[in-house]
């Protein structure tokens, strides 16, 4: 209560601030600045004796006599700013009294550096272009405010350089990711957010309702139907960096909304899939870090080398389960290893969770690629062959953190009608309260041919989550969902 009321006491003499530039003539929410440079540029290439024109925020001032030295700060860095009341002129400088930190401000001088030879500018002239009303966090206690830093996620990036470098790479990743698939053939499509049939993934869809049409819609869960109906047409080699939503927990590793890859190549398959994922992950840690072995929460991951686990396999040898176990055998197995089974039945969303029960525990200091999923688990990918409970897939784990799914595509349209119906027998509980049908649409694409093809997944957060050595989903997407404030 005593720091609400200390907070509310500096805005009203904000307030106060604001009323008395106004009265002197100064338009406190300013116009187009033009800059010179950003911060950094200038100071990575300093010399003294020259003119230059700078835009930021007021981070700190150090008075002496008429005198001030401010740190100014924009996106790439700080730099030193020096006002004397003789060189700005008396108006100017006596109107400093009602600039505060936090105020964004336009300054124009000469480059200089001081005895200790910082990098400084001598300003000769300032303008106030936006008056900060609010008084920036004086301290920034990480952990203890990290609520407060999700939800006001503009001050987290004021007060801290890490977080904003967190960001800042993961453009660098997105755009590196573009570039590879750019350069090597792919076309980057969009497909519908808003879908009459939820399809391509088992999450529970959010659902809307288009008022024009009278029609309920879904927010996607997934592209991948859409981007095989690319294949269908024509387009060989395509790839969506895309939002899907998914109305299920949050967590550490999971947000409603995400961002994932999805890259569909025709005449190719898992193997090549495969090869692509590691290309693309390892030409990331290469390009932006110089190196291929990192370090995830303590771990050290080597990307030269890349493991494969065969989960039919793992399941055996962990539970006892076989592919071609009853349901009935599933739940009495898991129940036996002190797996916690809901209900009469188990759904591929839970199935797909013990993937990670499974695996963690063998993740060792490199990727690992599981392979030979059960079919089940798997209505759109093609069965191994000579294996056919098994499918020609795989799911990618780093640090024992799912970061991506790639199949050889199923292109056989009798077949995969037949396997959609199964799945939404066994799944159909899984989904209340919405409507699953199969998406006939697609099947009719399929009835005209799909081209042999590879599919890929990347979960753009978690792989970001990796390579900038972040523990939560969280701290990789700028505004993550929360709960709302009581009021």
């Amino acid at each position: 209560m005593a720091e609400r009321i200390e907070e509310n006491e500096l805005i009203k003499a904000r307030l106060s601030k604001l009323k008395a530039l106004r009265e002197s003539g100064v338009e406190p929410y300013g116009e187009r600045f033009e800059v010179s440079s950003f911060i950094k540029a200038l100071k990575d290439n300093f010399a003294e004796g020259k003119e230059a024109a700078l835009a930021g925020r007021l981070m700190s001032c150090r008075e002496h006599g008429k005198s001030r030295f401010y740190d100014l700060k924009d996106s790439s860095g700080k730099i030193q700013a020096y006002l004397k009341e003789d060189i700005v002129g008396p108006r100017a400088y006596e109107l400093l009294d009602n600039f505060d930190i936090g105020d964004f401000v336009g300054i124009k001088g000469e480059t200089f550096k001081t005895r200790t030879g910082e990098p400084t500018i001598k300003v000769t002239e300032i303008k106030l272009l936006a008056k900060s009303l609010r008084p920036l966090p004086e301290k920034w206690h990480g952990l203890k405010d990290v609520e407060t830093r999700y939800r006001q996620r503009y001050l987290d990036l004021v007060m801290n350089d890490a977080v904003r470098r967190i960001f800042e790479m993961r453009s660098k990743i997105v755009s590196e990711i573009r570039r590879n698939l750019d350069e090597g053939g792919f076309m980057e499509v969009e497909t519908p957010m808003m879908q009459s049939i939820p399809g391509g993934a088992a999450g529970k869809p959010f659902k809307t309702h288009h008022e024009a049409l009278g029609i309920d819609l879904y927010l996607r869960v997934a592209p991948e139907l859409y981007l095989k109906r690319l294949l269908v047409g024509g387009f060989e080699k395509v790839y969506e960096i895309n939002r899907n939503f998914r109305n299920e927990g949050i967590s550490i590793r999971h947000n409603p909304e995400f961002t994932m890859l999805e890259v569909y190549e025709a005449y190719s398959d898992c193997e090549g899939m495969m090869k692509l994922t590691e290309r693309l992950i390892t030409n990331l840690a290469q390009k932006l870090f110089g190196k291929i072995d990192l370090v995830y929460q303590g771990k050290d991951i080597d990307f030269s080398k890349w493991e494969r686990i065969s989960f039919a396999d793992l399941m055996f040898e962990q539970f006892g389960i076989k592919a071609d176990d009853s349901h009935e055998e599933w739940v009495k197995k898991l129940k036996k290893k002190g797996i916690k089974i809901e209900g009469k039945e188990i759904s591929r969303t839970q199935l797909i969770n013990i993937v990670g029960e499974v695996v963690e525990p063998r993740a060792g200091n490199h990727p690992v690629f599981v392979i030979d999923l059960f079919k089940e688990l798997s209505p759109l990918a093609k069965t191994k062959k000579g294996s056919p409970l098994l499918t020609d897939r795989f799911e990618l784990y780093i640090a024992g953190m799912e970061i991506a799914n790639a199949y050889s595509e199923l292109n056989d349209p009798i077949e995969q009608k037949k396997r959609l119906e199964e799945d939404l027998r066994n799944t159909q509980y899984a989904i209340r309260n919405t409507k699953r049908v199969i998406d006939e649409d697609f099947i009719t694409a399929l009835d005209y041919g799909m081209p042999p093809a590879g599919g890929l997944g990347i979960g753009i957060d978690r792989l970001v989550m990796i390579l900038t050595d972040s523990p939560s989903i969280r701290d990789v997407i700028l505004f993550p969902q929360l709960k709302p404030l009581k009021t």
